[in-house]
């Protein structure tokens, strides 16, 4: 473990308790203590002048200075009341830095962004990555871009190639090209999480790789499809739309999916002639 990592958690540490402040367990709080990890957010982003970036979970805020440097206007959302007030008074001489005290999840995102084209920077909670890769990716308006702090683990399984990915995989490649660009140890963070994590870049595409006029359904019947991932399309399959296996078999064929096949080798064109063999079929 690094001894200037130590360091600077230590010093973080101790200008947290002078103002009253702590890591809230219950909020999933980790603070980055290595500026070179906010630095290659920054490169990621490929910021420009008249940029409108909302960057969730702000915290302390170093990272939301680097941002207003770069961008029109950055709009950061912040759950913690305490932070909130910290951040107000720490990031008051930017004009173009917007600190809203919300859960970011009940937010109208068009009214949050007022109709620009915007990109998402974010260091969130580990608990809430679905929520808030969901959340971006089914709004009616999407962000152009988005660099996201995650688990390592997830940051794997979000970025899996055709024929290699999981539920979440399919989710993200359906609405951009994901890449991790970063990993970021456990050592970087104040308090020491137990597992790494990875900054991922999203490149969100102009529109849906797949013309599905029905994206919850479609997602309902890809999660049917892996109730159980490690076992054959045909079992899995059967068990997720909770209909006999012969006849999971024939709507397989009628996709023209070899039923032996793992859900996990499909492709996502493969999966859109599956919904559509499948009728949009409820799990």
């Amino acid at each position: 473990m690094p001894h200037k990592y130590r360091e600077n958690r230590h010093s973080l540490q101790r200008r947290l308790r002078s103002q009253g402040l702590r890591a809230r367990k219950s909020l999933g709080q980790n603070f980055l203590v290595v500026d070179s990890v906010g630095e290659a957010i920054i490169e990621a982003a490929a910021l420009a002048a008249d940029d409108t970036v909302l960057e969730v979970g702000p915290g302390l805020g170093a990272l939301t200075e680097k941002l207003a440097a770069g961008a029109g206007r950055v709009i950061a959302v912040e759950l913690d009341e305490g932070l909130v007030s910290r951040l107000k008074k720490k990031l008051g001489v930017y004009h173009n830095v917007r600190i809203i005290h919300a859960d970011i999840l009940t937010q109208d995102l068009k009214s949050l962004v007022e109709g620009s084209s915007y990109k998402v920077v974010a260091n969130i909670p580990y608990y809430i990555t679905s929520p808030i890769l969901r959340y971006f990716t089914r709004a009616d308006r999407r962000p152009d871009l988005m660099i996201i702090m995650m688990q390592e683990e997830v940051a794997r399984e979000v970025t899996a190639p055709q024929g290699k990915m999981g539920f979440l995989a399919v989710s993200m490649r359906l609405f951009s090209n994901p890449e991790i660009i970063l990993r970021v140890p456990a050592a970087s963070f104040y308090p020491v999480p137990k597992v790494d994590s990875a900054v991922v870049k999203f490149s969100m595409l102009p529109a849906p790789a797949l013309k599905i006029a029905d994206i919850d359904g479609f997602f309902e019947l890809v999660h049917c499809g892996f109730s159980s991932p490690r076992k054959q399309l045909r079992n899995s399959l059967a068990i997720g739309l909770k209909i006999e296996a012969a006849k999971a078999e024939s709507i397989l064929r009628g996709s023209g999916i070899d039923p032996g096949r793992r859900p996990g080798s499909l492709s996502l064109e493969e999966w859109s002639a599956l919904y559509l063999a499948a009728g949009g079929g409820k799990c």
